[in-house]
Order: C-alpha cells, then sequence, then structure tokens
C-alpha cells in the first residue's frame, strides 16, 4: 500500500524503504510524517512535479466540496504550507495539503485541509483516510492549535472533524455549503470560537472557492 510522505513545499520527499524498529502504530522512521519546514527546492524539474501534484488530481478529490485551485504550492510561503502525499513505484496517487488560516483577533494557529485528493485508479483503498490522520498527526506534532476544512461532514468526521457554524469561526467569505464548514483541536483543549474575520493564502483567496 502507497505510504503518506511530508513533502516540505516545492521539495518532494522520496521516501526510501526503511526496515528499521518500527513504533506503536507499525510505522517505520520513513512512513512517519515529516513536519520539518526546513529548505524548499531549487530544481525546476522538482518544482514542476510539485505544483502537478494539484493538477493530477483534478475531478478525483475525496469529499472535497473546492474544486482543485491555482499554483498553490508555488506561491505560498513555506511557513503557511503544509503537504503530504503517497506514492506507488514512485508515482504520486495521493495528496493533501493544509494552508495557514489566520484571525485578525486569535493567537491560536490555524490551518484549513483542502485540497484532498486520490488519484482515481487508487480510490477506495483508504490512501486518503491515512493521508489525514497522518497529516493530522504531524500538525500536532508541530504544535498547530486547530484544523479546518470545507467538505463531506460524514468524510472527514472519520479523523476527527466535526461541524461548526461561521458564527463559532468565520471563513474567509460567505460559504455556499455551510453544512460542510467542519473543525477539530489540535490540543488537549476543547475548541472554542475563533475570534475575529479570517485570511486564507492568495491561491485560496476567491469567493469561487468557498
Amino acid at each position: 500500500m502507497p505510504r503518506p510522505a511530508r513533502m516540505p513545499p516545492r521539495h518532494p520527499e522520496n521516501l526510501a524503504r526503511d526496515r528499521a524498529v518500527r513504533d506503536k502504530n507499525g510505522r517505520s522512521p520513513a512512513e512517519r510524517p515529516r513536519a520539518s519546514k526546513e529548505a524548499g527546492c531549487r530544481d525546476t524539474v522538482q518544482r514542476k512535479r510539485s505544483n502537478g501534484i494539484l493538477d493530477s488530481f483534478q475531478g478525483a478529490g475525496k469529499g472535497d466540496r473546492r474544486p482543485v485551485h491555482g499554483d498553490l504550492l508555488g506561491t505560498t510561503a513555506e511557513r503557511d504550507l503544509f503537504v503530504f502525499t503517497a506514492e506507488e513505484a514512485g508515482t504520486i496517487v495521493g495528496g493533501i495539503v493544509f494552508s495557514r488560516l489566520t484571525y485578525d483577533r486569535d493567537d491560536r494557529t490555524v490551518f484549513v485541509l483542502a485540497p484532498v485528493g486520490v488519484a482515481t485508479g487508487h480510490q477506495g483503498k483508504g490512501i486518503g483516510q491515512r493521508l489525514l490522520a497522518d497529516g493530522l498527526a504531524a500538525l500536532r506534532e508541530t504544535g498547530i492549535d486547530i484544523a479546518v476544512t470545507y467538505g463531506d461532514p460524514g468524510y472527514y468526521s472519520k479523523v476527527g472533524f466535526a461541524p461548526i457554524t461561521e458564527a463559532f469561526a468565520q471563513a474567509p467569505f460567505k460559504l455556499k455549503h455551510p453544512e460542510g464548514w467542519l473543525g477539530q483541536s489540535l490540543t488537549d483543549r476543547e475548541m472554542t470560537p475563533l475570534k475575529g474575520p479570517s485570511r486564507c493564502v492568495e491561491a485560496l483567496n476567491d469567493p469561487a472557492f468557498w
């Protein structure tokens, strides 16, 4: 089964098979989420490969209400982005992206999940759910406070997301499907209302995506 891997923006990781001691979940060090946000890619071929992740999943989203958008990987600052991919035989077959969502009057760190994609021929194998679980675990380890997303409640509830209202956490734009606005705390504290209006990264700053 493909293994999810943390990919720093603009520099996909090629994880070698690692047969070292596995953790309590049966994962080797190479299979565990990578939370490092160090230097990005300086190679044009690698940058094109990372930018192509989103294009590869046009129409192949899992539970995501939004289309795959713009140059999210190419235009977003590294500190504002987490990317996780699943590869099989050197080919990317799934990917998820978290980008920063800033609340003007709240000091908690919030990231929004979008998009989520699994290549058509690889759907139904649990790849998306595994990417989500490992991605959220990596955000917790990094110290992110809250994750939100906008999609199918039935799909995302499997990894801890629950419905929230726009009054509880204001989206960057008025939501067309408010029933799909979801959130969860990534700390041991209960999620409480987020204060103030929110700002997303530039690549998502379009009401068409909301």
